[in-house]
C-alpha cells in the first residue's frame, strides 16, 4: 500500500465498516446455530481487520467502539484454540493431557462466544437507549461504564469456563488423594455448580436471542415511524 493509499484509508469514514462486522456478529452468534468452521475463520480475520480500524485516530472513541473492540479482542480466544490443536498435533502427550488440552480448546470456544454475544447484546441495548431515551441516559452511555461492563463479562465467562476447566479432575478420583477436606469440599462444590450452570446455558441463550430480535423490533419500527 502505497502513502497516498494509506493516508486515505487511515481517514475514511469506517462506521460503515464497523456496522457491517456487527451486523455479521450478529448474525454468526445471534442467529447461526451453531458457527462452522469457515465462519469463525472469517469472524477471526474480521475483528483482526476492525482491531486495526479501532487504532485509527479518525475513528469516534465511544461506548460503542469499546464494546466492539471487545467483541473483536474475544476472536483471539479462536487463535488460541487454533493454536493449542497444532501444537497438539505437533507435541505428543499423554491420554490425560490430550483430555485436558482437548476440553481447553472447547472452553476457548465457549468463552468466546458466550462473551461475544453478551457484547452484541450490549450494543443492542445501547441502541434502543440511544433510539427511545438518549438524553436520560447520556450520563451512563460512557466509555467509563462500557469499560466496567465489559470487564465484568470477561470475568464472569472466565470463572464460567474456569468451572468448566475443573471437570477435567472429576474423574481421577480425587477423594482418594492427599488433599485437605475443605479443598475437596470446595471441588465438589464446583462440580456442582457447574453441573447448575450448564443446565440454564441454553434458556439463558434464548432469552438473549428474544432480547436482541424485541431490540431491533422496537428500533425497527420506530425508524419507520420516522
Amino acid at each position: 500500500m502505497n502513502p497516498a493509499h494509506l493516508s486515505i484509508f487511515m481517514n475514511r469514514d469506517h462506521m460503515k465498516d464497523l456496522r457491517r462486522y456487527l451486523t455479521f456478529k450478529y448474525i454468526q452468534y445471534l442467529i447461526l446455530p451453531s458457527p462452522n468452521i469457515i465462519i469463525t475463520l472469517l469472524g477471526l480475520f474480521a475483528s483482526l481487520y476492525v482491531m486495526v480500524i479501532l487504532t485509527l485516530p479518525s475513528v469516534s472513541r465511544k461506548s460503542t467502539s469499546v464494546f466492539i473492540n471487545n467483541i473483536a479482542q474475544a476472536d483471539i480466544l479462536v487463535g488460541c484454540t487454533i493454536f493449542s490443536a497444532i501444537t497438539q498435533g505437533i507435541i505428543i502427550s499423554s491420554e490425560r493431557s490430550s483430555f485436558f488440552q482437548s476440553t481447553l480448546r472447547e472452553n476457548f470456544l465457549t468463552a468466546n462466544v458466550h462473551i461475544s454475544s453478551l457484547l452484541l447484546s450490549c450494543v443492542s441495548l445501547e441502541a434502543f437507549l440511544i433510539t427511545f431515551l438518549p438524553v436520560e441516559t447520556r450520563h451512563f452511555r460512557t466509555v467509563r461504564y462500557a469499560r466496567v461492563a465489559s470487564q465484568i463479562i470477561w470475568m464472569a465467562i472466565i470463572i464460567e469456563c474456569f468451572l468448566y476447566q475443573l471437570e477435567c479432575f472429576k474423574d481421577v478420583g480425587i477423594s482418594y488423594l492427599d488433599i485437605h477436606r475443605q479443598v475437596l469440599l470446595l471441588l465438589n462444590f464446583c462440580f456442582g455448580a457447574t453441573k447448575v450452570l450448564k443446565s440454564l446455558i441454553y434458556p439463558i441463550g434464548l432469552l438473549l436471542r428474544i432480547f436482541n430480535v424485541y431490540l431491533f423490533y422496537k428500533i425497527y419500527f420506530r425508524a419507520g415511524n420516522n
